[in-house]
């Protein structure tokens, strides 16, 4: 006993360790590139947002499979012993033969009556039914494409969460960037007072950029964490992992559409629209099931068992049968629920119109933001090598006592400019691929 008690706590330490192993660590940093990250937070126990599409999925499933039970054989066992006496006067039972002068008993019994039966029924022709079936089984592929819909959205989510974590890191890189060069502004401009070409507001000017970097390197590194904090929230992972981001900013070019490719590629591929068009499918399947509930429901049946005062002196006896029920009058319900499916049914299709105008505006506007975008970086890398370029020119000229510590400032602030119009740049574009890959349903193959 003790040792199968030590191997079962052997196999169990081991499971724990290797559940470990497949968990993110909370205590060490947690490499993380932008696919590792979508594919955490749409694994099944990632985000909320996926979780409860999922159960919303098995919750169609079960009504489909309720609705089938309509279709299928419903069998039943039933036993039972009674032991019981009977009154007949008081059902209007009186033997009496006057001609003979009997008169029997009216209170009957105690005597004992044993059942044991099987039953069975069969629906043969219940068109309503298998409507509703059908219906259910749409509804559950509309609850797959539910399914796909929000893994789609919480990769765009998660996507655009990454791309601000990584635009902080940026600018906390630009921010200590420009911090370094403000030490190195100062330390020549104290040389140069020290050596007698430089003055004394040439040096508290340089100070006061250096404080001025300071501060915005605070603020950058604030950011940086909510950035990772906002990620983690949309991942779905604990607050305190500590994160190390493996992608940077960077152009990525994107294969050239037309605005009809990109719009017939969303109305194909978006899942939020597959399950509009089965949510119609669906509530014209039920209306045409509410119209069908006017039509004769045929069924058959039947049981067998024994019967008898007790088990030795039981005969087998049965019932086999076939049923037809029409309706032909309930209140109006019948006529209110036929008038109720054809509403939503109504209302579905609004839902797949607006929808299917509400994709184009969204192919629209996210390719204008990309060719946006895309100008805007090229315009950002040209003005970053020109300030770039102005900066060394005029700390040479100052260097050589041509120019005043005034226009390395100017410089330098143009320099820093120049370096968040180029972040600023960057971020868009991606954030433009983001939206344009949201728009035609493809954010989860862009990231792989």
């Amino acid at each position: 006993m003790s040792r199968f008690l030590a191997l079962a706590l052997a196999f169990g330490a081991a499971c724990t360790a290797a559940e470990a192993a497949d968990r993110p660590s909370v205590n060490g940093p947690l490499e993380l590139s932008l696919k590792r990250a979508v594919d955490i937070a749409v694994a099944p126990e990632g985000s909320a947002k996926v979780q409860l599409s999922m159960e919303a999925e098995k919750q169609a499933e079960s009504r489909s499979v309720e609705a089938r039970a309509a279709l299928l054989p419903d069998v039943s066992a039933a036993f039972s012993q009674q032991n019981m006496t009977r009154n007949l006067a008081a059902v209007g039972i009186d033997l009496k033969v006057p001609m003979l002068g009997l008169q029997f008993p009216t209170f009957v019994g105690p005597f004992s009556v044993l059942d044991a039966r099987v039953s069975a029924s069969q629906s043969v022709f219940d068109f309503a039914s298998i409507r509703r079936y059908q219906a259910g089984r749409v509804g559950v592929l509309a609850a797959k494409s539910d399914v796909n819909g929000a893994e789609e959205q919480v990769a765009a989510q998660v996507a655009r969460a990454y791309l601000a974590a990584v635009k902080a890191d940026t600018d906390v890189e630009a921010a200590k960037a420009n911090l370094a060069l403000s030490g190195a502004l100062q330390k020549q401009a104290e040389s140069l007072k020290t050596a007698g070409t430089g003055t004394g507001i040439e040096v508290t000017r340089a100070r006061v950029q250096l404080a001025n970097d300071r501060q915005k390197l605070l603020v950058a590194e604030n950011a940086r964490r909510a950035a990772a904090l906002q990620l983690l929230r949309a991942m779905g992972l604990r607050l305190d992992t500590e994160l190390v981001l493996t992608d940077k900013l960077a152009y990525t070019p994107v294969d050239a559409v037309t605005l009809e490719e990109a719009r017939a590629e969303a109305l194909k591929q978006r899942p939020d629209y597959q399950a509009q068009q089965e949510r119609e499918s669906t509530a014209r399947l039920s209306a045409s099931a509410t119209k069908m509930e006017r039509l004769p429901i045929v069924s058959a049946f039947g049981d067998y068992g024994a019967s008898g005062s007790g088990m030795n002196s039981s005969l087998p006896t049965r019932t086999v049968g076939i049923a037809v029920r029409i309706p032909v009058f309930d209140g109006g319900r019948r006529d209110a629920r036929r008038a109720e499916s054809a509403s939503q049914y109504r209302a579905e299709k609004v839902k797949s119109g607006d929808l299917k105008e509400q994709i184009e505006l969204d192919v629209r506007l996210a390719l204008d933001s990309l060719r946006s975008a895309e100008d805007q970086v090229a315009v950002a890398k040209d003005g970053l090598e020109l300030a770039q370029s102005e900066l060394t020119q005029a700390r040479r000229r100052n260097d050589a006592g041509v120019a005043i510590a005034l226009e390395v400032t100017d410089a330098q602030t143009r320099l820093e400019r120049a370096r968040e119009n180029q972040t600023a740049a960057l971020f868009n574009y991606n954030l433009a691929r983001i939206d344009l890959a949201q728009a035609m349903g493809a954010v989860r193959r862009m990231v792989q």
